[in-house]
């Protein structure tokens, strides 16, 4: 795992259409193109992304921390669709790992746990630029993920409660986000311009694949639709990988498209 998304497994997999605002289609477009791609096999969930980007920045280095402070890569998972007990991972230009399990919705009181993990995630990120420069413009950053079904079970659950690999035709409810903040220069150095006044402060963009309706990613009932194919379904996307079994492939439709 490099972040080259190059090899015939990802070359097979299609992209996702390029993400949009949070808010949705009516609000203005993304200026940064970011898109997004699926592949599984029985050990893992693959994702790619490619985030075009002229001005590569991050300094959180520690795991956990809070990456959406910073410009960030953002995969959310609910297995059964009920809008319950879901999976959260997000990833920075350094390669930093935040991933976190909410029982439900915050705005159903739920609780974030940032001390679970996933389990044998693996992660890699590619630059085309050089990181924290600005006396140059770079082209972006590309992530590539692998997400062991067996790390996706709640908090001190068995090992058996863990989701299953996906059979041919189940469909996940997922979401992938960008958080990207308004930088300045000061003194050789990239700085946000701003930091929020309060919670409902938002100076920095949110992209996304499937539209929420508002600035808040956790309405898991928005997210879109991931389908799992089998890998001689036309238009699968499916390929070769180096697992025991040839990665198959999935289809994708934004919430509100057809399934």
């Amino acid at each position: 795992m490099d972040g080259v998304l190059d090899d015939a497994a990802w070359r097979n997999a299609p992209w996702t259409e390029p993400f949009v605002d949070i808010r949705g289609e009516d609000w203005p477009e993304p200026a940064l193109t970011t898109r997004a791609k699926v592949t599984w096999d029985e050990r893992y969930l693959y994702v790619g992304a490619e985030l075009e980007e002229p001005h590569l920045w991050a300094t959180l280095a520690d795991r956990d921390a809070i990456v959406y402070h910073e410009h960030d890569f953002e995969v959310f998972l609910d297995p059964d669709g009920d809008a319950l007990a879901y999976y959260e991972l997000e990833i920075n230009a350094l390669g930093t790992e935040f991933d976190l399990f909410l029982d439900r919705p915050y705005s159903r009181k739920g609780k974030a746990n940032v001390g679970w993990d996933m389990q044998g995630l693996r992660t890699a990120v590619r630059l085309d630029g050089t990181l924290n420069d600005p006396s140059d413009e770079d082209a972006g950053w590309f992530v590539e993920i692998a997400i062991p079904w067996s790390a996706l079970r709640p908090p001190g659950a068995p090992p058996e409660a863990a989701a299953r690999p996906p059979r041919a035709g189940d469909t996940w409810r997922v979401n992938f986000s960008r958080v990207q903040w308004p930088l300045e220069i000061v003194d050789g150095e990239y700085r946000k311009e701003r930091e929020p006044r309060d919670w409902s402060d938002h100076p920095e963009a949110n992209w996304v694949w499937s539209p929420q309706g508002e600035i808040d990613m956790h309405i898991p009932e928005m997210w879109g639709a991931v389908r799992f194919v089998d890998s001689s379904e036309p238009g699968s996307g499916a390929a070769s990988g180096t697992s025991a079994r040839p990665r198959a492939g999935a289809t994708l439709a934004r919430e509100g498209t057809s399934r």
